[in-house]
């Protein structure tokens, strides 16, 4: 009876599976992947325990969004455009294990966001733009063993931010912009083993937060700007492996690790380090790697390497200076050989400032609330007409959302000096007086989306010099706010979407010179001028999808060495002429340009561009072919769906080029008339073509001669995918 029961299920999930989606209910997998799905289908089969639903485009997770699926327990949403995550967005999924949310758009983890996820162990949310996390956020997530928070937006980690985590083991941090941590920031890990924050922004070692990490046995601090380690600075009891190579370090107190006894291995590696002093305390020690130092092997070292002989440490590294020891190894030199001449020892390093803590009092407006351990204030939607003043001069987070006040006045949040962020979220202002940040020292991110701001005063912004994310999307603004960056040194994320910028202007930018990420999708920008975004030289990621653009602002792209992102889509371009990527070919990682009716891009559109692109969108076009893309050897994602490909013999090296991806592109032919609608990749039209035969033997490209007269090669490439590809994704 139960094998009939479960044979019934069985042919009945089978009924249910939704296009476009792939059902395996023998082993309960359903896949939906690289479609064009705006919605979850809510006709997945119930028994399901593994969904794939990779490159589709939800934008948002409804709460309650698998309610029908309650015995999932792998979920796969990588690369669905996911701005936002409802509160019980994932509710029901109580036997969920693995959760894969990288690649796509989330900025901000609410409180409610992971409710319901009580036996997750994995969740990976590398790579999207996750700039703040609220308190309470993981506080569901009582089984989560790894972290994954890599390549985001964090600036700042707030005290107990993970609180509720008891048996994370790995928390993931790298590639952020941290530069901020609170003392308590840790506090919550008592099961840690391993902790990442490597390729940061620290720029002194966070001593205060990591001591919070007694049984963390490794630590990833590389690739920060770190410059000194000072007296006893770090104190994790269990710490064996501590890694802080390609940082700036110039000295090392010889007590810094005392309060470390179990460390075995200190990688140094690729500082600035002329020499170190014996480490005292560091009785475990077996390794320390200072490769890649200018370390001046002068008399000044001997007590260094007389430690290490007599400690038994392994040095790697070799001598800068004086020249006669230029190269040799460390554990080649004797005593002797280090002389003194007239070099001079290294300079003192500054030691790292002490930041006073104000104690602050603990009053709270009236109608607020005010949380002494969290150091948070918020008076979120009680209609106030009125900034309120008074709240405790500790408080790092300030959430005044949803409140009518039409403006900020100057000085309005007075005695806040450790202010980190405020909140100002739809709360119809019209204008940000000059001065209304005036003594918000330590602000780093600003909210001031849906609002009703149609200009901006350069001075709106002096006081707040650290201010790092600053978000203005969902305003009146018709220009950017040029000569207001001037007062923002340290301005990393700048987000000016759905406005009603009409163009970029040379001088608008001015003053923006450490900014990464530029958001300007849904305004009307016809124009940018060759220099506009000159000041930006730092940027990363440019987003113009949703505007009014006729071509490819070519001349204004000259100038930016480090944009991996540019996203077009959505503008109506209509033609794309010879080396419109050039200027940022050598950086650029992902290139959107879908939905923009183009008709025709030209065969030398993508001169330059080549193994560095890793996804590149153009779904939903009107051209009839593309240029030879062979090149692209590095790509994980194609979506050329929806564009109506003429499957005649000019489109053969596509056909041939798409044959041997292992990606799914989607490209289907619109005509003639008895290939409308296969796919490109099966289309029968291109037997007939001169070359046919001796193509499919292997040559990629039938332009290639050379490739043909090499028949061993020929056949080596046709039992291998393309280089850079991933059999997973197929």
């Amino acid at each position: 009876g139960l094998l009939l029961l479960t044979a019934a299920l069985r042919v009945t999930a089978a009924a249910r599976c939704p296009a476009p989606c792939v059902c395996d209910n023998l082993r309960a997998h359903v896949l939906c992947l690289n479609g064009s799905l705006m919605a979850i289908p809510d006709t997945i089969p119930e028994l399901t325990k593994k969904l794939d639903l990779r490159g589709n485009s939800f934008m948002v997770i409804p709460a309650g969004a698998f309610l029908a699926t309650p015995y999932l327990t792998h979920l796969d949403l990588q690369r669905c455009k996911v701005e936002r995550l409802e509160e019980g967005a994932f509710r029901g999924l109580g036997r969920l294990i693995y959760l894969n949310l990288a690649s796509n758009s989330i900025a901000l983890l609410y409180q409610e966001s992971l409710d319901g996820l009580s036996s997750l162990q994995q969740l990976i949310l590398e790579g999207n733009r996750i700039e703040e996390i609220q308190l309470g956020a993981f506080g569901h997530l009582g089984s989560l063993t790894v972290l994954d928070l890599r390549a985001n937006a964090l600036v700042y980690l707030p005290d107990m931010v993970f609180q509720g985590l008891q048996v994370l083991r790995w928390l993931r941090l790298s590639h952020n912009a941290l530069h901020v941590l609170g003392s308590e920031a840790f506090a919550a890990l008592p099961a840690l083993r391993r902790l990442s924050l490597d390729h940061n922004e620290l720029q002194a070692l966070p001593g205060e937060a990591l001591a919070k990490l007694d049984g963390a046995t490794r630590l990833d601090l590389g690739h920060n700007p770190i410059t000194y380690v000072a007296e006893e600075a770090l104190a994790m009891a269990s710490l064996r492996h501590l890694f802080l190579d390609h940082a700036s370090l110039q000295d090392v107190a010889p007590d810094a690790f005392a309060r470390s006894p179990q460390l075995r291995v200190l990688d140094l590696r690729e500082n600035q380090l002329q020499g170190l002093p014996p480490l005292a305390g560091a009785g475990g020690l077996a390794r320390v790697s200072l490769d890649g130092n200018p370390l001046l092997c002068s008399c000044l070292l001997r007590p260094f390497h007389k430690w290490l002989a007599r400690a038994r440490v392994q040095a790697e590294g070799a001598c800068a200076a004086p020249p006669a020891l230029r190269g040799r190894s460390l554990d080649s030199l004797k005593p002797p050989e280090m002389r003194c001449g007239r070099l001079r020892p290294p300079p003192s390093p500054t030691t790292r400032p002490e930041q006073p803590r104000a104690a602050g009092s603990r009053q709270c407006p009236r109608g607020c609330v005010c949380s002494p351990n969290f150091h948070h204030g918020s008076c979120e939607n009680r209609d106030l007409r009125e900034i309120p003043r008074d709240f405790p001069g500790d408080t790092r987070l300030l959430d005044l959302r949803q409140n009518p006040f039409g403006t900020v006045p100057p000085d309005a949040f007075p005695g806040l000096k450790e202010l980190v962020s405020l909140h100002l979220q739809s709360c119809s202002i019209r204008v940000l007086h000059p001065g209304a940040l005036r003594g918000l020292e330590s602000l780093v991110y600003l909210y001031l989306s849906d609002n009703h701001l149609s200009t901006l005063a350069a001075a709106a912004f002096e006081g707040a010099p650290q201010l790092a994310y600053l978000d203005l999307d969902h305003n009146a603004l018709t220009r950017v706010p040029a000569g207001a960056f001037r007062l923002l040194p340290n301005l990393i994320s700048l987000h000016l979407q759905h406005n009603a910028i009409g163009e970029l202007a040379e001088g608008d930018l001015a003053g923006a010179r450490g900014l990464r990420w530029l958001y300007l999708a849904g305004n009307a920008i016809r124009h940018i001028a060759p220099a506009a975004l000159a000041p930006t030289k730092m940027l990363e990621k440019l987003q113009l999808e949703g505007n009014h653009l006729s071509e490819v602002p070519t001349a204004a792209l000259r100038g930016l060495p480090a944009l991996s992102e540019l996203k077009l889509s959505q503008n109506p371009i209509k033609h794309m002429g010879h080396s419109v990527f050039l200027p940022v070919a050598s950086s650029l990682q992902h290139l959107y340009l879908d939905n923009m009716g183009l008709e025709r891009i030209s065969p030398h559109a993508f001169t330059g561009l080549g193994p560095k692109i890793r996804s590149l969108y153009l779904e939903s076009n009107k051209m009839s072919n593309i240029p030879d893309m062979s090149n692209f050897t590095g790509l994980e994602i194609l979506n050329l769906q929806d564009v109506p490909f003429h499957c005649d013999c000019q489109l053969l090296p596509l056909h041939r080029w798409i044959n041997k991806l292992n990606l799914r592109v989607g490209a289907t032919c619109g005509s003639p008339a008895e290939a409308r609608g296969l796919k490109v990749k099966l289309s029968t039209t291109f037997l007939t073509c001169p070359g046919w035969g001796r193509g499919e033997a292997g040559e990629t490209n039938p332009n290639k001669t050379k490739a043909a007269s090499k028949p061993s090669k020929k056949k080596r490439s046709e039992k291998s995918p393309a280089r850079g590809f991933s059999k997973s994704r197929a």
